[in-house]
């Protein structure tokens, strides 16, 4: 039987435990560092720490070099190295952090493990600012990441009684809180960094992770106690799963690299997006050029508006229509986004014919194509793992959900160095026959394991029963 919930310490606030503030406000110097180091690493990497004069001063440089090279095969660019290194540093976001869970589980707990991850990404930002220390600050980054990412939000669902509706409140404000991060993150670190100074860009990212840290230690009191760890966690033995369960499995599983395929047009927005963008845009305003990294920023904002307007067409769609299920919904949205890397593949043609540069009209309308695909991709592919994963491993198959976005950034570390041998258009229609592609294989699944993957009647009245608190 499960413990009894012990509410937090303190008077709440704002209608909440004072603990989600403290975890909201740590999550969004988190994100603020990662996303504000994403915008610049491609473009750092490619206009200053892979010329010749400066890569022969990185230290362990060689041996970095050998095992990227063991992952992707030869890289003897700066193009495709700096691909390589920013999609296996993008990777490892959603990777990690199933090893980091496993870590606060078993041995430290999640407040040490929150703790330890954040130092080690204080430490990667500031290392940064040294080229000899390149190595190590990726490094430090991507055990960081991995360390803080997942235990924190499970720290936010802890916070209330299983029987506390205002947990879905409390998740949908931590992830505006990351929302608001990722919109301002490439304006700050991407002026400082393409106007002033790199380094100064991955500094202020690293002051903002310190400063997360402060605030998370001190409102240690506030957040949800320690969980039992390791054997002392262990409970009643769950039910064995059955073999619907299992051949349930397996379909989750067989569908994460058709996943990561439609997922490729978005992702490539963090790498081969950004060097096409600044040598493609016009981004000259009134005399100033816009720092490319903007258009992360741009993109985010879009996004948060078109997940909005997902959920409210949906919403309207099902008062007159009877809703296609997750998977279909998932297909729909592939279709669009595939759409999205097309209108930069006109935009490549255009470039190339009138011998110019393209209005960034066109990045808007592939940024908005592309969040519309996305809004129903992502989120809705996320509630068909939540719902037809088995009760007993509920958990573990969200986890494995982001293995299609660790997939997808592995590839695209690949994918991305080809923008320096490929012409834009044939680049950018080759991203959207792969996600396409995605899309015609995610309607051979909804036809072939649609039953499969279809509500059970029986495990409804059970999720609504005992509905696990979110992660």
């Amino acid at each position: 039987m499960a413990a009894s919930f012990t509410p937090p310490a303190g008077k709440e606030f704002l209608g909440h435990p004072r603990g989600l503030w403290y975890l909201v406000f740590a999550e969004v110097w988190e994100r603020f560092s990662f996303y504000g180091m994403q915008a610049l690493l491609v473009l750092y990497l490619t206009q200053y720490l892979l010329l010749p004069g400066n890569l022969e001063h990185v230290a362990g440089f060689g041996a970095f070099r050998h095992f990227l090279e063991s992952l992707y095969g030869p890289l003897a660019t700066p193009v495709t190295l700096a691909a390589a290194i920013t999609g296996l540093y993008s990777a490892g976001v959603y990777f990690t952090p199933m090893i980091g869970g496993y870590i606060a589980d078993q041995w430290l707990g999640r407040t040490t493990t929150v703790t330890v991850g954040a130092l080690f990404m204080v430490a990667g930002h500031f290392l940064m600012a040294f080229e000899v220390a390149f190595v190590a600050a990726i490094a430090c980054l991507f055990i960081g990441v991995g360390l803080f990412k997942g235990n924190i939000a499970s720290q936010v669902g802890e916070l209330y009684g299983p029987d506390d509706l205002r947990r879905g409140t409390a998740f949908q404000t931590f992830l505006l809180g990351v929302q608001v991060a990722v919109i301002v993150a490439p304006i700050v670190t991407g002026f400082l960094g393409e106007k002033i100074a790199w380094h100064y860009g991955f500094g202020a990212a690293g002051v903002g992770m310190a400063i997360g840290l402060v605030v998370y230690r001190g409102g240690r009191r506030y957040l949800p106690p320690e969980r039992p760890r390791g054997a002392a966690a262990k409970s009643a033995p769950s039910p064995k799963l059955t073999g619907r369960d299992w051949a349930t499995m397996a379909v989750l599983i067989a569908l994460l690299p058709i996943l990561a395929a439609t997922a490729i047009g978005n992702q490539e927005i963090f790498n081969a997006y950004l060097l096409w963008g600044q040598q493609s845009y016009n981004l000259v305003f009134f005399g100033e050029t816009m720092p490319v990294s903007w258009l992360v920023s741009l993109d985010a904002i879009i996004s948060a508006a078109t997940v909005g307007g997902a959920i409210l067409f949906w919403s309207v769609y099902a008062r007159y229509w009877k809703e296609p299920n997750e998977i279909v919904k998932v297909a729909i949205g592939a279709l669009i986004a595939a759409g999205a890397p097309m209108i930069l593949a006109l935009a490549s043609a255009t470039s190339a014919a009138t011998g110019g540069k393209v209005s960034l009209m066109w990045g808007l309308g592939f940024h908005i194509v592309n969040d519309v695909g996305f809004a129903m991709l992502f989120p809705v592919g996320l509630a068909l793992f939540s719902r037809a994963a088995p009760r007993q491993v509920g958990g573990l198959f969200i986890g494995i959900y982001y293995l299609h976005l660790f997939i997808c950034n592995f590839a695209t570390g690949k994918v991305a160095g080809l923008i320096e041998t490929m012409n834009g258009f044939d680049f950018w229609a080759m991203h959207a026959a792969i996600v396409a592609g995605g899309a015609v294989a995610l309607v051979v699944f909804a036809f072939a394991f649609g039953k499969l993957l279809a509500p059970r009647t029986e495990d409804a009245a059970t999720r609504t029963a005992a509905q696990p608190a979110p992660a």
